[in-house]
């Protein structure tokens, strides 16, 4: 049962945050915020919703374990897992599109939150530092578009943000809120707890339960975009979706969670899962540095890497 309860807790969750998203971006639109602001703020939070109340959540319930596991282990799922299987698929030519000022941010992001771990506490001044570097690269990436735009050169899915439908009635938008608002918490909940319960079940730490089971499951909606990006031919897109998400789990996530409650943990049980998600990280370098394309060979050693990865933590 408590199996059950944690994959309801990750269908709404996923469900909800869909619908906040569509709701927040129909809002925000109608309201007269520029779809270009929509589409790299609030989109952009939306999607990673569902990690922000399952870490917060997490925290919250005294189980830093499973919060700081969850960011850690979705970000090498996001490398390896999520741009392995759509490689499996089809080849993704990655080596026509610059992602190379997106990507050295990430590794900002990814160098300074190894740094701060190192003071085994996530508090309300780390969570500080971290929201502060998140608006120093939002502020830079919202100035770069803006210039894009005024030369004319604005990509067309900035202009556009997801989710959004210029004839929803305003009802059915308030109505994606509420569900949104509601859900979120509510499959937040189930996931933690029956989270917490299996760690017990199996006798296994609250961090390897975030490593694994939450992680996956949170990754699930972006391994779904890739997979759809890379059927379609939009390399960039998966690249970016993927350098983007790791950035905001990061910066936002952890950054969020730690202003509203503490989260102290011991360095070397986390240093392992630390220094493979580092590892996954830099794997980036060929595809964005030197122009290699993802082809069906790297989707077998990045899914076997993390497939292999997930066994050692379990183990």
């Amino acid at each position: 049962m408590v199996f059950l309860y944690a994959v309801l807790g990750l269908l709404i969750l996923l469900l909800a945050g869909d619908a906040l998203v569509k709701g927040a971006v129909n809002l925000s639109l109608r309201v007269g915020i520029p779809a270009l602001i929509v589409s790299l703020t609030i989109v952009a939070f939306g999607t990673s919703a569902p990690e922000l109340l399952i870490s917060t959540q997490a925290a919250l319930m005294d189980a830093p374990g499973i919060a700081l596991g969850n960011v850690i282990g979705s970000n090498t799922a996001n490398v390896l897992m999520v741009l392995g299987i759509p490689a499996l698929i089809t080849i993704m030519h990655t080596s026509g599109h610059n992602t190379r000022k997106s990507y050295l941010q990430m590794l900002g992001a990814t160098a300074l939150f190894c740094l701060l771990a190192l003071r085994e506490t996530f508090d309300w001044i780390s969570g500080l530092i971290l929201l502060a570097a998140l608006a120093v690269i939002l502020f830079d990436q919202i100035g770069q578009a803006l210039a894009h735009r005024r030369a004319g050169q604005l990509e067309e899915d900035l202009e556009e943000p997801e989710g959004a439908d210029p004839s929803m009635p305003g009802w059915k938008i308030a109505l994606f809120l509420l569900l949104g608002l509601i859900g979120l918490p509510l499959g937040a909940d189930l996931l933690v707890d029956a989270s917490t319960e299996i760690a017990r079940m199996f006798n296994v730490s609250d961090e390897v339960i975030g490593l694994t089971l939450v992680a996956v499951g949170t990754s699930l909606p972006e391994l779904a975009t890739t997979v759809m990006a890379a059927i379609r031919r939009q390399a960039d897109v998966a690249l970016g979706n993927v350098i983007g998400s790791n950035m905001f789990n990061l910066l936002a996530i952890i950054g969020i969670a730690s202003l509203i409650a503490p989260m102290p943990f011991e360095l070397p049980e986390l240093a392992f899962d630390l220094g493979v998600m580092v590892a996954a990280a830099l794997l980036l370098v060929p595809f964005v540095f030197l122009k290699r394309d993802l082809t069906r060979l790297w989707g077998v050693v990045l899914s076997a890497l993390y497939l292999g990865y997930v066994t050692l933590v379990l183990i």
